[in-house]
Protein backbone atom coordinates (compact mmCIF):
# COMPACT_ATOMS: atom_id res chain seq x y z
CA UNK A 1 0.00 0.00 0.00
CA UNK A 2 1.04 3.66 -0.30
CA UNK A 3 2.76 4.88 2.97
CA UNK A 4 0.87 7.54 5.00
CA UNK A 5 3.92 10.50 4.64
CA UNK A 6 3.78 9.52 0.75
CA UNK A 7 0.18 10.55 0.43
CA UNK A 8 0.16 13.25 2.68
CA UNK A 9 3.15 14.81 0.80
CA UNK A 10 1.62 13.68 -2.89
CA UNK A 11 -2.04 14.04 -2.52
CA UNK A 12 -2.60 15.94 -6.20
CA UNK A 13 -0.35 13.92 -7.73
CA UNK A 14 -2.43 10.55 -6.86
CA UNK A 15 -5.41 11.47 -7.15
CA UNK A 16 -4.33 13.14 -10.78
CA UNK A 17 -2.48 9.51 -11.64
CA UNK A 18 -4.95 7.15 -10.35
CA UNK A 19 -7.26 8.97 -13.15
CA UNK A 20 -4.99 6.98 -15.44
CA UNK A 21 -6.46 3.21 -13.75
CA UNK A 22 -10.11 4.74 -13.60
CA UNK A 23 -10.38 5.64 -9.84
CA UNK A 24 -11.46 8.67 -8.51
CA UNK A 25 -9.34 8.86 -5.35
CA UNK A 26 -10.42 12.48 -4.27
CA UNK A 27 -12.81 11.26 -1.58
CA UNK A 28 -10.60 8.55 0.37
CA UNK A 29 -6.98 10.83 0.07
CA UNK A 30 -9.75 13.48 2.54
CA UNK A 31 -10.86 10.45 4.41
CA UNK A 32 -7.09 9.29 4.88
CA UNK A 33 -6.51 13.08 5.61
CA UNK A 34 -9.31 13.37 8.32
CA UNK A 35 -8.85 10.24 10.02
CA UNK A 36 -4.85 10.90 10.42
CA UNK A 37 -5.57 14.50 11.91
CA UNK A 38 -7.49 13.05 14.51
CA UNK A 39 -5.18 10.50 15.30
CA UNK A 40 -2.76 13.12 15.58
CA UNK A 41 -5.06 15.05 17.99
CA UNK A 42 -5.78 11.94 19.96
CA UNK A 43 -2.13 11.41 20.86
CA UNK A 44 -1.22 14.65 21.53
CA UNK A 45 -3.96 14.45 24.10
CA UNK A 46 -2.39 11.56 25.56
CA UNK A 47 0.55 12.72 25.15
CA UNK A 48 -0.30 15.89 27.52
CA UNK A 49 -2.44 13.40 30.07
CA UNK A 50 0.59 11.15 30.26
CA UNK A 51 2.63 14.47 31.32
CA UNK A 52 -0.01 15.49 33.57
CA UNK A 53 0.21 12.17 35.31
CA UNK A 54 4.19 11.58 35.48
CA UNK A 55 4.08 15.07 37.18
CA UNK A 56 1.31 14.49 39.98
CA UNK A 57 3.50 11.20 40.68
CA UNK A 58 6.26 12.87 41.50
CA UNK A 59 4.43 15.44 43.60
CA UNK A 60 2.46 12.55 45.11
CA UNK A 61 5.79 11.50 46.50
CA UNK A 62 7.28 14.67 47.91
CA UNK A 63 3.60 15.01 49.69
CA UNK A 64 3.64 12.07 51.50
CA UNK A 65 7.12 13.05 52.61
CA UNK A 66 5.73 16.56 53.72
CA UNK A 67 3.17 14.95 55.74
CA UNK A 68 0.31 16.98 53.36
CA UNK A 69 -1.93 12.94 53.04
CA UNK A 70 -4.74 14.40 52.48
CA UNK A 71 -3.31 16.84 49.57
CA UNK A 72 -1.59 13.44 48.14
CA UNK A 73 -4.62 11.39 48.15
CA UNK A 74 -6.39 14.03 46.52
CA UNK A 75 -3.01 13.91 43.72
CA UNK A 76 -3.50 10.37 43.77
CA UNK A 77 -6.92 10.50 42.78
CA UNK A 78 -6.22 12.82 40.68
CA UNK A 79 -3.99 10.03 38.89
CA UNK A 80 -6.55 7.36 38.85
CA UNK A 81 -9.13 9.60 36.68
CA UNK A 82 -6.03 10.69 34.47
CA UNK A 83 -5.45 7.19 33.46
CA UNK A 84 -8.95 6.15 32.95
CA UNK A 85 -8.90 9.21 30.13
CA UNK A 86 -5.93 7.76 29.07
CA UNK A 87 -7.26 4.15 28.71
CA UNK A 88 -10.46 6.09 26.99
CA UNK A 89 -8.18 7.77 24.55
CA UNK A 90 -5.93 4.66 23.78
CA UNK A 91 -8.46 3.00 23.02
CA UNK A 92 -10.13 5.97 20.76
CA UNK A 93 -6.91 5.66 18.87
CA UNK A 94 -6.98 2.11 18.28
CA UNK A 95 -10.19 2.85 16.62
CA UNK A 96 -8.89 5.36 14.50
CA UNK A 97 -5.66 3.61 13.70
CA UNK A 98 -7.98 0.68 12.73
CA UNK A 99 -10.08 2.63 9.91
CA UNK A 100 -7.09 4.87 9.30
CA UNK A 101 -5.42 1.30 7.49
CA UNK A 102 -8.36 -0.02 6.27
CA UNK A 103 -8.86 3.33 3.83
CA UNK A 104 -4.67 3.07 3.17
CA UNK A 105 -5.26 -0.47 1.83
CA UNK A 106 -8.61 0.59 -0.59
CA UNK A 107 -5.86 2.90 -2.48
CA UNK A 108 -4.41 1.52 -6.03
CA UNK A 109 -0.81 1.40 -6.60
CA UNK A 110 -0.44 5.05 -8.53
CA UNK A 111 0.88 3.61 -12.10
CA UNK A 112 3.84 4.67 -13.53
CA UNK A 113 3.93 7.73 -16.30
CA UNK A 114 4.52 5.61 -18.79
CA UNK A 115 1.33 3.76 -18.01
CA UNK A 116 -1.29 4.63 -20.86
CA UNK A 117 -4.86 5.19 -20.03
CA UNK A 118 -7.47 3.30 -21.35
CA UNK A 119 -10.06 0.74 -19.39
CA UNK A 120 -9.77 -2.55 -21.04
CA UNK A 121 -7.18 -5.07 -22.63
CA UNK A 122 -8.09 -3.35 -25.91
CA UNK A 123 -6.41 -0.10 -24.76
CA UNK A 124 -3.24 -1.77 -24.30
CA UNK A 125 0.06 -0.66 -26.01
CA UNK A 126 1.78 -2.89 -28.22
CA UNK A 127 5.61 -2.56 -27.51
CA UNK A 128 7.27 -4.94 -29.74
CA UNK A 129 6.15 -8.52 -31.68
CA UNK A 130 8.86 -11.43 -32.64
CA UNK A 131 8.44 -15.29 -33.95
CA UNK A 132 7.07 -16.34 -37.33
CA UNK A 133 2.85 -16.97 -37.82
CA UNK A 134 3.01 -21.18 -38.11
CA UNK A 135 1.32 -22.51 -41.63
CA UNK A 136 -0.69 -25.34 -40.50
CA UNK A 137 -2.04 -27.80 -42.76
CA UNK A 138 -5.60 -28.16 -44.13
CA UNK A 139 -7.94 -30.26 -41.16
CA UNK A 140 -5.63 -28.73 -38.29
CA UNK A 141 -7.18 -29.04 -34.92
CA UNK A 142 -7.13 -27.04 -31.84
CA UNK A 143 -5.34 -27.95 -29.03
CA UNK A 144 -8.85 -29.64 -27.17
CA UNK A 145 -9.11 -32.03 -29.72
CA UNK A 146 -5.39 -32.73 -30.18
CA UNK A 147 -5.11 -33.97 -26.61
CA UNK A 148 -8.21 -36.31 -27.40
CA UNK A 149 -6.80 -37.47 -30.81
CA UNK A 150 -3.42 -38.56 -29.10
CA UNK A 151 -4.60 -39.41 -25.17
CA UNK A 152 -2.26 -37.32 -23.16
CA UNK A 153 -4.51 -34.61 -21.23
CA UNK A 154 -8.08 -36.03 -19.84
CA UNK A 155 -10.41 -33.19 -18.35
CA UNK A 156 -13.32 -35.55 -18.19
CA UNK A 157 -11.19 -37.51 -15.49
CA UNK A 158 -10.39 -34.58 -14.04
CA UNK A 159 -13.48 -33.73 -13.26
CA UNK A 160 -13.94 -36.89 -12.09
CA UNK A 161 -11.80 -36.66 -9.66
CA UNK A 162 -12.25 -33.32 -8.43
CA UNK A 163 -13.69 -31.18 -10.88
CA UNK A 164 -13.96 -28.82 -14.19
CA UNK A 165 -10.76 -27.05 -14.60
CA UNK A 166 -8.38 -29.89 -13.18
CA UNK A 167 -6.85 -31.91 -15.78
CA UNK A 168 -5.44 -34.84 -15.79
CA UNK A 169 -2.11 -35.29 -17.59
CA UNK A 170 -1.24 -38.64 -19.06
CA UNK A 171 2.04 -40.34 -20.62
CA UNK A 172 3.67 -37.76 -23.06
CA UNK A 173 1.62 -34.90 -22.10
CA UNK A 174 2.88 -35.40 -18.28
CA UNK A 175 6.72 -35.38 -19.75
CA UNK A 176 5.77 -32.48 -21.84
CA UNK A 177 4.59 -30.50 -19.05
CA UNK A 178 7.67 -32.11 -16.37
CA UNK A 179 9.89 -30.97 -19.24
CA UNK A 180 8.48 -27.68 -19.51
CA UNK A 181 8.73 -26.84 -15.89
CA UNK A 182 12.49 -28.18 -16.02
CA UNK A 183 13.32 -26.04 -18.88
CA UNK A 184 11.58 -22.67 -17.53
CA UNK A 185 13.26 -23.74 -14.04
CA UNK A 186 17.07 -24.18 -15.89
CA UNK A 187 16.54 -20.93 -18.26
CA UNK A 188 15.84 -19.38 -15.04
CA UNK A 189 19.06 -20.70 -13.23
CA UNK A 190 21.16 -19.70 -16.08
CA UNK A 191 20.34 -16.04 -15.44
CA UNK A 192 21.23 -15.89 -12.21
CA UNK A 193 17.89 -16.74 -10.00
CA UNK A 194 18.17 -18.94 -6.93
CA UNK A 195 15.44 -21.98 -6.28
CA UNK A 196 13.01 -21.50 -3.57
CA UNK A 197 10.52 -24.76 -3.53
CA UNK A 198 8.22 -23.08 -0.93
CA UNK A 199 5.13 -24.15 0.68
CA UNK A 200 1.74 -24.13 -1.38
CA UNK A 201 -0.59 -22.67 1.52
CA UNK A 202 -0.06 -19.24 3.25
CA UNK A 203 -1.38 -17.39 5.95
CA UNK A 204 -3.46 -14.54 5.46
CA UNK A 205 -0.19 -12.24 6.85
CA UNK A 206 1.22 -13.53 3.51
CA UNK A 207 -1.80 -12.94 1.54
CA UNK A 208 -1.70 -9.22 2.86
CA UNK A 209 1.99 -8.76 1.86
CA UNK A 210 1.73 -9.21 -1.64
CA UNK A 211 -1.59 -7.54 -2.12
CA UNK A 212 -4.35 -10.97 -2.89
CA UNK A 213 -5.91 -9.97 0.43
CA UNK A 214 -8.36 -8.34 0.97
CA UNK A 215 -8.23 -7.87 -2.83
CA UNK A 216 -8.55 -10.90 -4.33
CA UNK A 217 -10.20 -13.46 -1.44
CA UNK A 218 -12.86 -14.62 -4.10
CA UNK A 219 -10.26 -15.85 -6.31
CA UNK A 220 -8.47 -17.84 -3.52
CA UNK A 221 -9.30 -21.44 -2.98
CA UNK A 222 -9.72 -20.78 1.44
CA UNK A 223 -8.86 -23.94 3.71
CA UNK A 224 -11.33 -22.52 6.15
CA UNK A 225 -10.13 -24.97 9.29
CA UNK A 226 -6.76 -23.86 9.21
CA UNK A 227 -7.75 -20.22 7.72
CA UNK A 228 -4.56 -21.14 5.20
CA UNK A 229 -5.18 -19.73 1.53
CA UNK A 230 -3.59 -22.27 -1.61
CA UNK A 231 -1.34 -20.13 -3.69
CA UNK A 232 -2.66 -18.78 -6.94
CA UNK A 233 1.18 -17.63 -7.79
CA UNK A 234 4.38 -18.37 -6.47
CA UNK A 235 4.64 -14.84 -5.45
CA UNK A 236 3.04 -14.89 -2.75
CA UNK A 237 5.22 -17.25 -0.60
CA UNK A 238 8.51 -16.59 -2.40
CA UNK A 239 8.14 -12.73 -2.21
CA UNK A 240 6.69 -12.38 1.07
CA UNK A 241 10.36 -14.42 2.77
CA UNK A 242 11.27 -11.06 2.97
CA UNK A 243 8.39 -10.13 5.65
CA UNK A 244 10.02 -8.11 8.04
CA UNK A 245 13.40 -8.15 6.61
CA UNK A 246 15.87 -5.55 6.44
CA UNK A 247 18.89 -6.41 3.45
CA UNK A 248 21.79 -4.69 3.67
CA UNK A 249 22.05 -2.38 0.32
CA UNK A 250 24.75 -4.97 -1.16
CA UNK A 251 22.30 -7.78 -0.86
CA UNK A 252 20.58 -6.28 -3.54
CA UNK A 253 19.28 -7.46 -6.07
CA UNK A 254 17.76 -10.86 -4.74
CA UNK A 255 17.02 -13.17 -7.70
CA UNK A 256 14.42 -16.29 -6.80
CA UNK A 257 12.67 -18.31 -8.80
CA UNK A 258 10.14 -21.20 -7.93
CA UNK A 259 7.51 -23.95 -9.78
CA UNK A 260 4.56 -24.09 -7.65
CA UNK A 261 0.89 -25.24 -8.78
CA UNK A 262 -1.13 -22.67 -8.86
CA UNK A 263 -4.76 -22.47 -7.59
CA UNK A 264 -7.74 -19.72 -8.96
CA UNK A 265 -11.45 -20.07 -8.77
CA UNK A 266 -11.52 -17.99 -11.75
CA UNK A 267 -15.61 -18.21 -11.14
CA UNK A 268 -17.74 -16.86 -14.04
CA UNK A 269 -15.66 -17.12 -16.99
CA UNK A 270 -17.89 -19.65 -19.71
CA UNK A 271 -17.32 -19.72 -23.77
CA UNK A 272 -15.61 -20.54 -26.64
CA UNK A 273 -12.32 -18.28 -25.44
CA UNK A 274 -11.88 -20.62 -22.07
CA UNK A 275 -12.11 -24.10 -23.72
CA UNK A 276 -9.19 -26.77 -22.74
CA UNK A 277 -6.18 -25.09 -21.44
CA UNK A 278 -7.28 -21.67 -21.61
CA UNK A 279 -8.48 -21.75 -18.15
CA UNK A 280 -8.12 -23.59 -15.72
CA UNK A 281 -8.66 -23.71 -11.93
CA UNK A 282 -5.18 -25.64 -10.87
CA UNK A 283 -1.96 -24.78 -12.94
CA UNK A 284 1.63 -25.55 -13.27
CA UNK A 285 3.56 -21.48 -13.18
CA UNK A 286 7.32 -20.82 -12.93
CA UNK A 287 7.53 -17.41 -10.82
CA UNK A 288 10.76 -15.08 -10.96
CA UNK A 289 10.79 -12.58 -8.28
CA UNK A 290 13.04 -9.81 -7.34
CA UNK A 291 13.70 -7.36 -4.16
CA UNK A 292 15.42 -4.42 -5.77
CA UNK A 293 16.82 -1.15 -4.90
CA UNK A 294 14.18 1.66 -6.26
CA UNK A 295 16.91 3.14 -8.39
CA UNK A 296 17.37 0.38 -10.29
CA UNK A 297 13.71 -1.27 -10.20
CA UNK A 298 12.93 -0.38 -13.78
CA UNK A 299 16.33 -1.46 -15.45
CA UNK A 300 15.33 -4.88 -13.86
CA UNK A 301 12.05 -4.66 -14.80
CA UNK A 302 13.88 -4.77 -18.69
CA UNK A 303 15.99 -7.42 -17.41
CA UNK A 304 13.09 -9.41 -16.24
CA UNK A 305 11.11 -9.19 -19.89
CA UNK A 306 14.25 -9.82 -21.49
CA UNK A 307 14.27 -12.86 -19.93
CA UNK A 308 11.20 -14.08 -20.41
CA UNK A 309 11.38 -12.88 -23.88
CA UNK A 310 14.17 -15.18 -24.66
CA UNK A 311 12.39 -18.24 -23.43
CA UNK A 312 9.77 -17.79 -25.92
CA UNK A 313 11.59 -17.20 -28.49
CA UNK A 314 13.31 -20.69 -27.75
CA UNK A 315 10.28 -22.45 -28.02
CA UNK A 316 9.87 -20.51 -31.40
CA UNK A 317 6.24 -19.30 -30.69
CA UNK A 318 5.12 -16.07 -32.30
CA UNK A 319 4.73 -13.19 -29.86
CA UNK A 320 3.80 -10.09 -29.31
CA UNK A 321 4.74 -7.59 -25.52
CA UNK A 322 1.90 -5.40 -24.81
CA UNK A 323 2.14 -2.77 -22.15
CA UNK A 324 -1.18 -2.73 -20.13
CA UNK A 325 -2.91 0.30 -19.76
CA UNK A 326 -4.56 1.65 -16.71
CA UNK A 327 -7.50 0.26 -16.78
CA UNK A 328 -5.87 -3.05 -17.33
CA UNK A 329 -2.83 -2.95 -14.73
CA UNK A 330 -3.47 -4.73 -11.35
CA UNK A 331 -4.54 -3.01 -8.45
CA UNK A 332 -1.06 -3.57 -6.66
CA UNK A 333 1.03 -2.97 -10.02
CA UNK A 334 3.09 0.11 -11.15
CA UNK A 335 3.72 -1.09 -14.23
CA UNK A 336 2.93 -4.54 -15.77
CA UNK A 337 4.10 -6.07 -19.20
CA UNK A 338 1.96 -8.93 -20.47
CA UNK A 339 3.32 -11.61 -23.32
CA UNK A 340 0.94 -12.87 -25.48
CA UNK A 341 1.79 -15.93 -27.80
CA UNK A 342 -0.65 -17.04 -30.99
CA UNK A 343 -2.52 -20.36 -30.94
CA UNK A 344 -2.83 -20.65 -34.31
CA UNK A 345 -5.56 -23.40 -34.19
CA UNK A 346 -7.80 -21.13 -32.38
CA UNK A 347 -6.47 -17.76 -34.59
CA UNK A 348 -6.34 -15.84 -31.31
CA UNK A 349 -3.73 -14.52 -29.06
CA UNK A 350 -3.42 -15.98 -26.07
CA UNK A 351 -1.70 -14.40 -22.37
CA UNK A 352 1.38 -16.27 -21.11
CA UNK A 353 3.18 -13.98 -19.14
CA UNK A 354 2.78 -10.67 -16.84
CA UNK A 355 5.89 -9.08 -15.66
CA UNK A 356 5.40 -6.39 -13.05
CA UNK A 357 7.15 -3.71 -11.03
CA UNK A 358 5.35 -3.00 -7.72
CA UNK A 359 7.83 -0.35 -6.68
CA UNK A 360 7.38 0.13 -2.67
CA UNK A 361 3.50 -0.60 -2.95
CA UNK A 362 3.93 -4.25 -1.89
CA UNK A 363 7.37 -3.63 0.50
CA UNK A 364 5.33 -1.48 2.83
CA UNK A 365 2.84 -3.93 3.77
CA UNK A 366 5.35 -6.25 3.67
CA UNK A 367 7.91 -4.17 6.21
CA UNK A 368 10.45 -5.06 3.08
CA UNK A 369 13.43 -2.52 3.50
CA UNK A 370 17.17 -2.42 2.70
CA UNK A 371 19.90 -0.53 4.90
CA UNK A 372 23.33 0.96 2.77
CA UNK A 373 26.16 2.37 5.18
CA UNK A 374 25.25 5.94 4.54
CA UNK A 375 21.67 5.79 5.29
CA UNK A 376 20.40 6.57 8.63
CA UNK A 377 17.41 4.44 8.82
CA UNK A 378 16.27 1.61 6.24
CA UNK A 379 14.18 2.46 2.97
CA UNK A 380 11.48 0.73 1.28
CA UNK A 381 12.61 -1.20 -1.30
CA UNK A 382 10.85 -2.15 -4.45
CA UNK A 383 9.54 -5.60 -5.22
CA UNK A 384 9.18 -7.06 -9.07
CA UNK A 385 8.02 -10.58 -10.54
CA UNK A 386 6.51 -12.56 -13.68
CA UNK A 387 5.59 -15.89 -15.16
CA UNK A 388 8.76 -17.27 -16.87
CA UNK A 389 6.36 -19.27 -17.67
CA UNK A 390 2.70 -20.56 -16.79
CA UNK A 391 2.53 -23.56 -18.46
CA UNK A 392 -1.20 -24.29 -19.96
CA UNK A 393 -1.62 -21.34 -22.54
CA UNK A 394 2.05 -22.02 -23.45
CA UNK A 395 1.19 -25.94 -24.06
CA UNK A 396 -1.82 -25.08 -26.10
CA UNK A 397 0.22 -22.72 -28.52
CA UNK A 398 2.92 -25.28 -29.07
CA UNK A 399 0.42 -28.44 -29.44
CA UNK A 400 -1.56 -26.00 -31.86
CA UNK A 401 1.54 -24.82 -33.78
CA UNK A 402 3.29 -27.96 -34.19
CA UNK A 403 0.99 -29.95 -35.16
CA UNK A 404 1.40 -31.45 -38.97
CA UNK A 405 -0.68 -34.98 -39.98
CA UNK A 406 1.65 -37.55 -38.68
CA UNK A 407 1.93 -35.96 -35.06
CA UNK A 408 2.83 -33.19 -32.84
CA UNK A 409 6.29 -32.01 -33.23
CA UNK A 410 8.56 -31.03 -29.82
CA UNK A 411 10.52 -27.81 -29.65
CA UNK A 412 14.24 -28.64 -30.08
CA UNK A 413 14.96 -26.86 -26.75
CA UNK A 414 12.70 -29.46 -25.69
CA UNK A 415 13.59 -32.48 -26.67
CA UNK A 416 16.27 -33.20 -24.41
CA UNK A 417 13.67 -32.96 -21.18
CA UNK A 418 11.16 -34.79 -22.59
CA UNK A 419 13.45 -37.87 -24.72
CA UNK A 420 11.44 -37.73 -27.46
CA UNK A 421 10.78 -35.66 -30.49
CA UNK A 422 6.94 -36.20 -31.53
CA UNK A 423 3.79 -37.05 -29.97
CA UNK A 424 2.13 -39.48 -32.40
Amino acid sequence: MLTLKYIQENAELIIERLKVKNFDASAIVQQINEENNKRKETQLQVDALKAEMNKLSKEIGMLFKDKKIDEANAAKSKTAELKDEIKALDTSFAEIDSKLNALLVQIPNVPHELVPFGKTEDDNVEIKSGGSMPTLYEGNQPHWELIQKYDIIDFELGTKLTGAGFPVYKGKGAKLQRALISFFLDEAENAGYNEIMPPILVNEDSGFGTGQLPDKEGMMYHATVDNLYLVPTAEVPVTNIYRDVILNEDQLPVKNMAYTPCFRREAGSWGAHVRGLNRLHQFDKVEIVQIAHPDKSYEILDEMVAHVESIINKLKLPYRIVRLCGGDTSFTSAMTYDFEVYSAAQERWLEVSSVSNFETYQANRLKCRYKGKDMKKPELAHTLNGSALALPRILAALLENNQTPDGIRIPEVLVPYCRFDTIK
